[in-house]
């Protein structure tokens, strides 16, 4: 079953950190490039951190020098350490390919909260 499934969120004060995680299988994962994308509430969703198979990373610049995605080729994981964390960055976060994300293999995202 081709499927991703996002873990890791929750509730942080601004300046907190938290780590994503998204399995992912096979049929997705391999030889693709992966990404993180976010959906704040009336806003279009977003990608913001993307990474290739041989791990070559980027990120917007809303996120650069707090954000860090990575993969693990060996488990389908890709992950997304988050520090100093802003009440902007509250979102639902999903993982999908990059840049381009498939319709078909959307997760039900987990939610980033970051609030006083």
């Amino acid at each position: 079953q081709v499927r991703l499934v996002e873990s890791g969120g929750g509730w942080v004060q601004p300046g907190g950190s938290l780590r994503l995680s998204c399995a992912a299988s096979g049929e997705i994962f391999s030889g693709r490039a992966m990404g993180w994308y976010r959906q704040a509430p009336g806003k279009q969703r977003e990608l913001v951190a993307a990474v290739t198979t041989g791990g070559t990373t980027s990120v917007v610049n809303s996120v650069k020098g707090r954000f860090t995605i990575s993969r693990d080729n060996a488990k389908n994981m890709v992950y997304l350490q988050m520090t100093g964390l802003k009440p902007e960055d509250t979102a639902v976060y999903y993982c999908n390919c990059a840049p381009l994300a498939r319709d078909n293999f959307w997760g039900q995202g987990t939610q980033v909260t970051v609030s006083s």
